[in-house]
């Protein structure tokens, strides 16, 4: 494909200005023009990318330069892009908040340089008038890399209102790409770790991302929205498309008959565990694994021939009824984790393998108790393998993330999954025969050779 796809980066001053709002209705609305549109989110958030799936029929995927290092922004791009017209990728936070103390890294500024993509700033205009002119020029001027083509104010209150705003921007020299009313109709419900999930909504949430894009439609310039994005060049550095194939597999005649035999990897899906990134189940396909997913909620087996089980982030903590009454389920991931199946937990698939959840059984894989509490736990992690497990090998070196209110006790096993780096280094999470269970969210494309090693061991447990 192309490396000069047409591209917008969409941008705010702060978290709560509509960058949702906008970016979901703008993929909408190119799609509804019969645009093929590739959606993209900056930083490790699953929810959002869900409504974006929504907007465009498309797998919604996350640029993290943190998770997976900047190199690897332009690769994941254009391999999400491959066969589309147009890329919308919505921000993080506020334009130049990244990673704490990196600098810039991960930011929203800093994938918009890597991806060499204009930005369209999603300013909240609710409580000011012609200020709006000095915080679009202190953020248009701050970084000169950085290419902002245009505004689109949100929250305004009226036509004299819209009318004061452009008169200011006039004077900013950035150009003003909408203007949208408030609409209650457009916002889509929050609880303790933000967005409900698409998954929970279902019907609500193809109403709210419909809403979304007639309140795009109505208040946007969609020809010189689309017109800018077809302005930017190539993605800088020569980028070529990522791939989730080993660059040391060469195909064989032999490739069709172990594909036959290729090892089931069950992926827990449904209401409960919607937390996972497209590459992961790219990179186990690639790696020979037949990857079926099922529903913890409503599945009383495992997969047929399931020689492998990950369990993804989600919550668990807002189903644990559900979860904790479906028995059957339970004692067939208990016996898999008996007999030595690798098993891959991420933080809701961790509380899921504790003895108890909120005081309501669970899987009682890990001698370990997990329940909520009021403290939010936020923040990437510079983690290394402590010692061999099925997902890596001692002293590999990975960046997670954590995000959640819950507590497990004891934090680690005897044989803990990661060493935690910093200030206030730590162990956490277990490792337990072929079980590896942490709170560290992880990309695997970031080390392919994690997807490998855990098929490999599917196939020889």
């Amino acid at each position: 494909m192309s490396a000069s796809v047409p591209r917008l980066v969409i941008a705010a001053p702060s978290s709560g200005s509509g960058k949702t709002t906008v970016a979901t209705g703008l993929m909408a609305a190119f799609a509804a023009r019969g645009l093929a549109v590739s959606p993209h989110k900056v930083g490790p958030d699953y929810i959002d990318p869900g409504y974006h799936a929504l907007a465009t029929g498309r797998v919604g995927r996350n640029l993290d330069a943190y998770l997976c290092g900047p190199e690897l922004v332009g690769p994941l791009f254009l391999h999400g892009a491959q066969g589309c017209d147009i890329a919308v990728v919505e921000g993080v936070m506020g334009l130049y908040d990244g990673a704490a103390g990196e600098g810039d890294l991960a930011s929203t500024a800093h994938v918009a340089k890597l991806l060499g993509a204009p930005v369209v700033l999603v300013v909240d205009a609710s409580s000011q008038s012609r200020s709006v002119a000095a915080l679009v020029h202190g953020f248009a001027s701050w970084d000169p890399e950085v290419r902002v083509g245009g505004v689109i104010l949100n929250k305004v209150a009226s036509d004299r209102h819209e009318e004061l705003l452009r008169e200011a921007l006039e004077q900013a020299g950035v150009p003003v790409l909408g203007a949208l009313r408030r609409a209650a109709q457009v916002s889509t419900p929050s609880r303790h770790l933000g967005l409900v999930p698409v998954a929970e909504r279902q019907g609500a949430a193809v109403e709210a991302v419909a809403a979304m894009a007639a309140q795009v439609v109505d208040g946007c310039d969609l020809g010189a929205l689309e017109a800018l994005a077809r302005a930017a060049g190539p993605v800088p550095g020569g980028s070529a498309p990522w791939t989730p194939a080993s660059p040391t597999h060469h195909p064989t005649r032999s490739d069709e008959a172990d594909q036959q035999r290729a090892p089931v990897v069950a992926v827990a899906g449904g209401p409960a565990f919607t937390f996972s990134y497209a590459e992961h189940t790219e990179l186990l396909t690639a790696a020979g694994a037949e990857v079926v997913t099922f529903d913890p909620l409503r599945d009383e087996e495992l997969p047929e021939r399931t020689a492998g089980l990950v369990i993804g982030g989600g919550f668990p903590e807002v189903y644990a009824s559900e979860l904790s009454a479906n028995e059957p389920l339970r004692k067939a991931v208990a016996a898999l984790a008996e007999r030595g199946a690798p098993v891959a937990a991420e933080c809701a698939g961790l509380l899921y393998l504790c003895r108890e959840l909120d005081g309501l059984p669970m899987c009682g894989v890990l001698d370990a108790s997990a329940r909520m509490t009021e403290r939010l736990t936020l923040g990437y992690r510079d983690a290394v393998a402590v010692g061999d497990s099925v997902l890596a090998a001692a002293g590999t070196r990975m960046r997670g993330h954590e995000f959640h209110r819950t507590v497990v006790e004891p934090g680690s096993g005897a044989e803990p999954a990661w060493g935690v780096r910093g200030p206030r280094p730590r162990v956490e999470g277990f490792v337990e025969r072929g079980v590896h269970a942490s709170y560290l969210h992880t990309h695997w494309a970031s080390e392919p050779g994690v997807a490998r090693r855990f098929v490999e061991r599917c196939r020889t447990s």
